[in-house]
C-alpha cells in the first residue's frame, strides 16, 4: 500500500518496565495515511499509534536477521555522542528528543522506500497495529536465526577462501566509520570555539553600552553598535542547534558502516559453513575409501585399536560403509544447497550494496553542500553585523 508516514510528535511518559520498576521514557506518535486508495478530492483518514524507541530497535533487529543480504537502515542514536560541550547529552533533553524524532521518521521512510523491506508484513504491522505487535514479531522466531557473536568471530579467523569483494567492503566500512568519527569530532571542536567567539561578542555589547553612558555626541552610535553585538552573540544558540541536524545526517552514515559490516559478517558465516561442510564431506569419503580398501592413510586412534584388538568383521565393515555412503550422499546434497544459497546471497547482497552506494553518494553530497551553505550564511551574518557597527560608528 502507498502511504504517507510521519513521526509527528514525542511525549515523555512514566510507566513500569518488565521488572516492575518505575521508569521514564519517550513515546513517539507515528501517523500514517493511505494515498493510493483515496477517491478524487477526498483525503484518507489519518491513523496513529505510539511506539517506544525499544520497539523501533526490535523492528530493526527483526529486519537485520530476516534480510541478512540487505544493508538495513540504522536508527538514530539512543544517547547523544560527538556533541559540543554546551549541548546537553541527556536523552530526555527536548532538543535531543526532537532530533531523534526526525531520525526515527527518517528510518521509517528509508525502510518504506526500500524495494524489498517495504513489502514486509511485520513492518506494515508496526505502522498500523498498536496492540500485540511485539507478540507477532516474537512469533516469527527471528531470535533463533540470529548468529552468535562467538560464531561470527570464529568465522572471521577461520575462513580459508574469503571473497575479496566482501573483504574490501569490510575494510571500506571500517575506514568510512573512522573518517566520519574524525569529522564529527572536528565539527564538535569547531562548534565549541565558535560558541566562545560569538558569546565574547556579547562583551563588546556590554562595553559599548557602558561607554555610551559617558559620551554625549558618540553615545547613540556606541549604544546601537552594542545592540548589534548583543544580537550577534545571542544568535549562536540557534545556529549550532541547526548545525546539529547536519551532524545527524553524517551520524546516520557512521551507523550505516556497521550495517555494511553486518552483511560482510553474514557472508563470512555462510562461507565458513560451506567450507566446514566440504571438509566434513572429504573426511567421510576418505573414511569410506579406507574401509572399502582396508588401508588407513592417516593415523587415528581407531586404526590403532583395530591393530591391537583385531580387525572388524566384513559384516560390520559393510554396515559402516553403508552408513557412510548415506552420509556422503546427504553431505553432497547439503554442499550443493549451501553453494546455491551462497551464490544467491552474493547476488542479492551485491545488488543492494550498489543501491546503497548510490544513495550514500547522493545523501552525503547533499549534506556537505547544505553544511557549507550554512557556514557561508553564518559568515555573511557576521559581515552584516560589523557592517552595521561600522555605519553606527560613521554616524557618531
Amino acid at each position: 500500500k502507498k502511504m504517507e508516514i510521519t513521526v509527528s510528535e514525542a511525549e515523555k511518559r512514566t510507566g513500569r518496565n518488565a521488572m516492575n520498576i518505575q521508569e521514564t521514557y519517550t513515546a513517539y506518535l507515528i501517523e500514517t495515511r493511505a494515498v493510493e486508495s483515496q477517491s478524487e478530492g477526498q483525503c484518507a483518514p489519518v491513523e496513529s499509534l505510539w511506539r517506544r524507541y525499544s520497539e523501533f530497535e526490535l523492528l530493526r533487529n527483526y529486519l537485520s536477521v530476516t534480510y541478512p543480504h540487505i544493508v538495513v537502515p540504522p536508527l538514530p542514536e539512543k544517547r547523544a555522542d560527538f556533541v559540543w560541550h554546551k549541548l546537553s547529552a541527556d536523552n530526555m533533553d527536548p532538543d535531543f528528543v526532537e532530533r531523534r524524532r526526525i531520525g526515527l521518521e527518517n528510518f521509517l521512510l528509508r525502510v518504506a522506500s526500500h524495494p524489498v523491506l517495504c513489502q514486509d508484513k511485520i513492518f506494515y504491522a508496526f505502522l498500523t497495529q498498536e496492540g500485540g505487535w511485539k507478540e507477532v514479531v516474537n512469533e516469527t522466531g527471528f531470535q533463533l536465526k540470529a548468529d552468535s557473536r562467538l560464531k561470527a568471530l570464529n568465522a572471521t579467523f577461520r575462513v580459508k577462501n574469503p571473497d575479496k569483494r566482501f573483504t574490501e567492503l569490510k575494510h571500506y566500512s571500517d575506514e568510512l566509520q573512522s573518517v566520519i568519527s574524525h569529522l564529527l569530532r572536528v565539527r564538535a571542536r569547531v562548534a565549541d570555539r565558535l560558541y566562545g567567539v560569538y558569546k565574547v561578542h556579547g562583551n563588546y555589547g556590554r562595553v559599548f553600552s557602558e561607554w555610551s553612558a559617558i559620551e554625549k555626541e558618540m553615545g547613540d552610535g556606541l549604544q546601537s553598535a552594542g545592540h548589534h553585538m548583543d544580537v550577534y552573540a545571542a544568535s549562536i544558540d540557534d545556529i549550532l542547534e541547526e548545525e546539529e541536524h547536519y551532524a545527524d545526517q553524517l551520524k546516520e552514515y557512521l551507523f550505516y558502516a556497521e550495517a555494511l559490516r553486518a552483511v560482510c559478517r553474514k557472508h563470512e558465516l555462510m562461507q565458513y559453513d560451506l567450507e566446514m561442510a566440504a571438509q566434513d564431506l572429504t573426511s567421510k569419503k576418505q573414511q569410506c575409501e579406507e574401509l572399502a580398501t582396508g588401508t588407513v592413510r592417516t593415523f587415528s586412534l581407531k586404526g590403532m585399536t583395530s591393530k591391537l584388538f583385531g580387525q572388524e568383521t566384513p559384516e560390520q565393515r559393510e554396515a559402516k560403509i553403508k552408513v557412510l555412503e548415506e552420509q556422503i550422499q546427504e553431505g553432497e546434497e547439503q554442499l550443493k544447497s549451501k553453494n546455491l544459497e551462497g551464490r544467491d546471497f552474493v547476488k542479492s547482497a551485491w545488488a543492494d550494496i550498489e543501491r546503497f552506494k548510490e544513495q550514500k553518494n547522493h545523501d552525503l553530497k547533499e549534506a556537505l553542500i547544505s553544511y557549507a551553505v550554512m557556514q557561508i550564511s553564518m559568515c555573511k551574518k557576521g559581515i552584516q553585523v560589523w557592517t552595521n557597527a561600522k555605519e553606527c560608528f560613521s554616524k557618531m
